[in-house]
């Protein structure tokens, strides 16, 4: 056999070293529960219990929670001028609305036939030589006209005809030539409920 020297205990053998080992304090051993003392009842074994909030998990949630309240106040923000755009716009299209009933409204006065109208209307001028009327109602006072001059632009285009349709109706209106007479009013214009003439 080989002669194989020994270290004595304790001493660090010479040369190579071998695989270094983590030199750790042995974790203490959890205490068996104790033996139950004279009235029966066994005593709980004692534990040591770690922290459940550390230092990193309290900074983690200090920073989330400055997050939330930057980000909340943010989207607050973020919505009051999303709905103050929106009243803006709002605002904007009936501002737009009127600027078009009003251009209308120029347009109309451009027209004689609308200033005639409104003079007849609004201050009871009429032509030279034209006899005026005043429709009165039961009580005697004049009654309000409800007409109104339409604008050309509302008034929706008449479709266009062939020519040969209007030919068309025009042979079958020879050949069957309407017979019913104009209808007749039923009342007088002054009111009354009597049959006219």
């Amino acid at each position: 056999m080989a002669d194989q020297r020994r270290t004595p205990r304790g001493s660090r053998p010479r040369g190579r070293a071998g695989p270094r080992r983590d030199v750790r304090s042995p974790r203490p051993a959890a205490t068996p529960a104790a033996a139950p003392a004279a009235g029966g009842t066994p005593q709980p074994a004692e534990r040591r219990f770690r922290p459940r909030l550390t230092g990193r998990a309290a900074i983690l949630v200090l920073v989330l929670a400055v997050l939330a309240v930057s980000y909340a106040s943010s989207l607050r923000a973020y919505l009051e001028q999303r709905s103050h755009i929106v009243e803006l716009k709002e605002t904007i299209a009936e501002r737009r609305a009127s600027i078009d009933e009003l251009e209308q409204e120029k347009q109309r006065w451009q027209d004689s036939a609308y200033v005639s109208a409104q003079a007849r209307e609004r201050f009871g001028y009429v032509k030279p030589g034209a006899t005026p009327f005043v429709v009165l109602g039961e009580d005697g006072e004049p009654l309000q006209s409800e007409s109104e001059l339409t604008d050309p632009d509302t008034i929706a285009p008449e479709p266009k005809r062939a020519w040969y349709d209007d030919v068309w109706d025009s042979v079958r209106l020879a050949g069957h030539p309407p017979t019913q007479a104009p209808p007749v009013p039923l009342r007088r214009i002054d009111g009354s409920d009597e049959q006219p003439d």
